[in-house]
């Protein structure tokens, strides 16, 4: 695996970031059409523009914490844009990371090669886009973003292979699924071979894990409290169905469900549809 490039080095810490959202673009760029889109919203104060070279300037540093079982934690601190993070699955078939952050820089990528470096980038649904193609550089490695999204990429490049179908295995015990939720390429990744020897299911906020982390729930809008649609839910559960995990690793720090996984779900489902369905609609 070769060591990463030196990021302060790469033309991207001059690419336009929206300080919003995270997602990193070419320029020009003068709108930010993923807050634009009624899913996501633009600040209050208006579109605003940030850079990689701005953040590292601004004392931000890279955060590594532990998660679960084999999987690291990776962010910043303090936060960018909606504060997610990204995971690292620690595979010995090579590791893989799970969604982007709209941050990197040299110390973040030394500490990470030290864990093994990354095979591969997956990527849940554009609002977690981030730097995903700085990270894809930084590492040499393939960013898999589900094609029915390829029109929300912001900054295209070789890197990036667009998958299709409702699976794809990235990596020997990986599986990504395109359940659909949120956005129409909204992806999970499945790990059958985690250290547990259970399973994991790493949603984002395809399938968001709550603050009651015993449940999850399925939005079309986070943000703007938008329901998801019940037929598309359906098709989300069928295709995780064939699926055993127990941990279910969300979008934001802490936001674990570890255990019971596949059953919360399950039960998660019923109930949301139960509500959206009780008009007998």
């Amino acid at each position: 695996m070769s060591s990463p490039k030196p990021v302060g080095s790469v033309t991207g810490t001059q690419l336009p970031i929206c300080s919003t959202c995270g997602v990193q673009y070419e320029p020009p760029r003068i709108d930010c059409p993923i807050c634009l889109d009624e899913r996501q919203y633009v600040g209050w104060q208006g579109q605003q523009w940030t850079t990689l070279a701005e953040l590292h300037a601004s004392g931000r540093r890279g955060r590594l914490e532990e998660e679960g079982p084999g999987v690291i934690g990776v962010g910043a601190q303090p936060s960018v844009a909606i504060g997610q993070r990204a995971l690292l699955i620690r595979s010995p078939f090579g590791n893989v990371l799970w969604d982007c952050v709209g941050y990197l820089d040299d110390d973040l990528a030394v500490e990470i090669e030290k864990l093994g470096g990354i095979s591969a980038i997956a990527v849940s649904h554009p609002h977690f886009y981030g730097t995903m193609t700085e990270w894809g550089h930084a590492f040499d490695a393939p960013v898999y973003v589900h094609a029915a999204d390829r029109d929300w990429v912001g900054r295209p490049d070789p890197a990036i292979e667009y998958w299709t179908g409702d699976t794809h295995r990235i990596v020997p015990g990986m599986t990504l699924i395109n359940a659909g939720t949120h956005f129409a390429g909204g992806t999970v990744l499945h790990w059958n071979d985690d250290p547990e020897g259970r399973g994991a299911l790493f949603s984002g906020d395809i399938f968001m894990v709550v603050m009651d982390r015993r449940w999850v729930s399925f939005m079309y809008s986070i943000p703007n409290f938008i329901p998801e649609r019940p037929s598309t839910i359906r098709r989300a559960l069928a295709l995780v169905e064939p699926f055993a995990f127990e941990r279910i690793y969300g979008a934001f720090w802490g936001r674990v469900v570890t255990a019971d996984g596949a059953s919360a779900v399950r039960r998660s489902a019923e109930r949301y549809l139960r509500f959206a369905l009780e008009d007998g609609s």
